[in-house]
Parts: C-alpha cells; structure tokens; sequence
C-alpha cells in the first residue's frame, strides 16, 4: 500500500498569496479597512472571544469595530495585517499630535523673544494643530505675514538677534519660484527661511487622510484653492473646505515629510540656546 506522503507545495507562484507587513496597532495610527473604506484612526484594540478587533475613529467622530484579520487595512495604500501592539508599547509614554513624548501637567513658558512666521491663516491652524503642545512648552508665538512679499522688510522690522531668532515657512519654495527669490534676500545669522515644495499648505496633508485619491492639478491662471474644490466635487467654499481638511489632521502622520521636517528645523532653531 502507498504511503500517502505528499511533496513540496505545487501551486504555481502567481496563485500564492504574498506576505504583506505586520503593524502594530498604536493609537492615532491611521488606516483604511479594506471591506468597508471606513479610514480612521486606532482608538484601542481589544481581545474578545472572536479574537482581537480595533476601533478606528474618523474625521467626524464616528466610531467602528473591525475585527484584526490578515490583510485587512490599508496603510498609505499598501495592504497590511494589523497585530496588537506588544504590552511595552501599550504602557509607553503618551505623545503629542507630533510625535513628541507627552509631558503631563507642564504650563506653557513665557513667550521666547523669538518667533516663527508662516504665510497664511491657513498655514498657523496646521502647525498648531500637531505642534501647538510643544510650541506652548517651548515659548514659540507661530504668527502668519499674509504672504511674503514684503519678507526683507518684515524681517528687518522684527529685528533679529542671536536671542530672538526668527524662522520663515514659505509656501512654493522651489528653485527658480519667486518665493526662491524672495527668501534668497535674508541673510541674516539670525533668520532660518525654510519652505515646502506645495503651491499652498493644503497639499501638504496627505490625500489617505483627507479620504481622497490625490490633490488634483489646477490649470495655471485659475485660484488653486478653487479649483481643487471643483475638481474634488465639494461646494466651491475653501473655508469651509480648510475646515474639513484641517479636521482630518490628528497628528504628525497626516503630514507630508517635506512639511514635517521644515517645521521641526524651525523649532530647532528659534530654541536653540545662542553662540556666545
């Protein structure tokens, strides 16, 4: 009689599954559920007799249970499989909306001599929104020009000195812009002028959070923030569509790397402790 012994796997390589990554499911992690596109952010996992699920919170507040099974959310597009985070990370240091360990029952400093300028309204509600804890920890005001036109003469007018130091965000900073131009004129030891690369600060929320397929392109000679509102099918009201792109930002995962790591380096530098 045969022995019924069976051999190596046989199914052909384009009908096996591929491995997607294990993430853990910290909380404000921001993911999409494959089944339903319900995308929010993990408010906590739970371990129940079906096995592990997770609530995810969206921009509105509303809140769903999804059990945690293999290749079940979407992370920036890519399929993953969410696990529980270990029992170290769950008892880990709370954090602000920037990554930033939590320092509970800290009071806001004195406001530093120092300042962080940004162009618009628009673009202060954003740094506050993921930065404003640490902003109020440090003692650094965010206020915004209404554009840079008159960058030289603003700088000048604040009068930078190794203890009041002064950091710029541009909007548009690209080689050959004339923001480009603009910021090439301050020279200033004490003056740190960074930029993003996006037409206008909306675009440095990423399209997964806001729950859209990608910012759209606007022909040239038309108000981009109009046209992005006509091209995405929302009421032609950019008020009313900042507050809802500003309100799917929680935390620092919302934001483009080239935004992030500008803002920081503006932190870093209006508080670091003068040359002497």
């Amino acid at each position: 009689m045969r022995s019924r012994q069976y051999g190596p796997d046989l199914t052909p390589p384009w009908k096996k599954t591929a491995p997607v990554p294990e993430v853990p499911a910290e909380a404000d992690l921001v993911v999409e559920e494959v089944g339903t596109g319900f995308c929010g952010a993990v408010i906590r996992c739970e371990k129940t007799a079906q096995g592990p699920v997770v609530t995810l919170e969206d921009r509105f507040g509303k809140h769903r249970v999804f059990p945690m099974e293999p290749r079940g959310f979407l992370l920036e597009g890519r399929v993953v499989t969410l696990v529980r985070p270990s029992a170290a990370a769950a008892r880990g240091p709370a954090r602000t909306a920037s990554g930033s360990v939590a320092v509970p029952g800290a009071r806001a400093r004195v406001a530093r001599a120092g300042r962080i300028y940004v162009e618009g309204r628009h673009d202060a509600e954003l740094v506050e929104r993921v930065w404003g804890d640490d902003l109020r920890i440090e003692g650094v005001v965010v206020e915004y020009l209404e554009g840079i036109d008159d960058l030289p003469a603003i700088v000048a007018e604040f009068g930078p000195a190794p203890d009041a130091r002064l950091g710029v965000l541009v909007d548009h900073l690209v080689p050959g812009s004339k923001e480009s131009r603009i910021a090439a004129q301050v020279t200033d030891a004490s003056v740190l002028v960074v930029g993003h690369p996006y037409i206008d600060v909306w675009e440095a929320v990423k399209p997964s959070a806001v729950g859209i397929a990608g910012w759209p392109k606007v022909p040239r000679g038309q108000d981009w923030k109009t046209g992005v509102c006509r091209a995405l099918g929302w009421p032609e009201n950019t008020g009313a569509a900042w507050q809802r792109i500003l309100g799917s930002v929680r935390s620092y995962r919302d934001l483009e790397p080239a935004l992030l790591g500008r803002v920081e380096e503006l932190i870093d530098f209006v508080t670091a402790a003068p040359d002497h």
